[in-house]
C-alpha cells in the first residue's frame, strides 16, 4: 500500500482534485491559495537536547487500536479520518471547522495530544470525559476565539490525562512533527494519506477524495 504525505507531495492532492472534478480556473487559483496555506500548522518548541525519535510507518489500524478520540460524523462509516490535535492549537480551531460540511461523508475521529502546554493536556482531557465531546469541542473553541482561553478543566480526569499522554506517545512516534495531523484513506484511489496543517474544507474533500458541499467556499486557514 502507497503512502503519500500531502505536506511533502501537496500537488498530488491538487492533481487529483482537478481530475476528478475538472474545476474552472478560479477555483483552482483558489485551491492553489488554500493549498499554499494548508502547510499552517502548531508544533512544540524545539527541545535542544532532545534525542533522535524512533519513528514507526503511519499504520490506520494502529491508530484505531492504539489512539482514543471523540468522534464527529457517523458512527458507522466506511471513511474513517483521524485528526492529532492539540487544544491550544488555532489551526486545529481552523480545521474542525473546515471539516464539518464533510461529516456525512466520513467519520472524523478528534484525538487530542498535550504538545504545546500544560492546558492541551487538561483540556483533552475534560474533552474526553465530557459526555458530549462535541459540543464540549464546539463550546471550547468558541472561547479561545473569544481569547478566553478556551474550557475549563475538569476534575477527575487523571486517567483521560493518561490517555491524552498516550496519544501524544503515539503522535511523536509516528514522526508527527506538528498539528493538527490528518491520517486517512483517499476514498477514490484507496492511498494511505497524512497531512499535517489546517486546510480549507475544499481542500479537505480533495485529499480525502471526498465530495465538496455544494455552496462551499474555499475559505482560507
Amino acid at each position: 500500500m502507497r503512502y503519500y504525505s500531502a505536506q511533502s507531495q501537496p500537488w498530488i492532492t491538487l492533481l487529483l482534485f482537478v481530475m476528478v472534478f475538472k474545476p474552472s480556473f478560479k477555483f483552482i487559483l483558489a485551491i492553489l491559495l488554500a493549498a499554499s496555506l494548508a502547510l499552517a500548522g502548531c508544533r512544540e518548541a524545539p527541545d535542544s537536547g532532545a534525542v533522535a525519535k524512533s519513528v514507526t510507518a503511519v499504520s490506520l489500524a494502529a491508530i484505531a487500536v492504539e489512539a482514543k478520540g471523540f468522534d464527529v460524523g457517523p458512527k458507522v462509516s466506511a471513511r474513517t479520518v483521524y485528526v492529532f490535535f492539540d487544544t491550544q492549537c488555532p489551526h486545529c480551531g481552523a480545521l474542525w471547522e473546515a471539516a464539518k460540511p464533510l461529516k456525512s461523508q466520513a467519520r472524523f475521529v478528534w484525538i487530542p495530544v498535550g504538545i504545546l502546554n500544560p492546558s492541551s493536556t487538561l483540556q483533552g482531557a475534560t474533552l474526553l470525559a465530557a459526555q458530549d465531546p462535541v459540543s464540549a469541542m464546539n463550546d471550547h473553541e468558541t472561547s479561545l476565539q473569544a481569547r478566553h482561553g478556551g474550557i475549563n478543566a475538569a476534575s477527575s480526569i487523571d486517567s483521560q490525562k493518561a490517555l491524552v499522554a498516550k496519544n501524544t506517545q503515539l503522535f511523536n512516534r509516528l514522526g508527527f512533527a506538528s498539528v493538527p495531523a490528518i491520517v486517512g484513506m483517499n476514498a477514490r484511489t484507496g492511498a494511505v494519506i497524512t497531512q499535517e496543517g489546517a486546510m480549507s474544507t475544499a481542500a479537505l474533500a480533495a485529499l480525502l477524495g471526498l465530495q465538496v458541499p455544494v455552496g462551499d467556499p474555499v475559505i482560507p486557514v
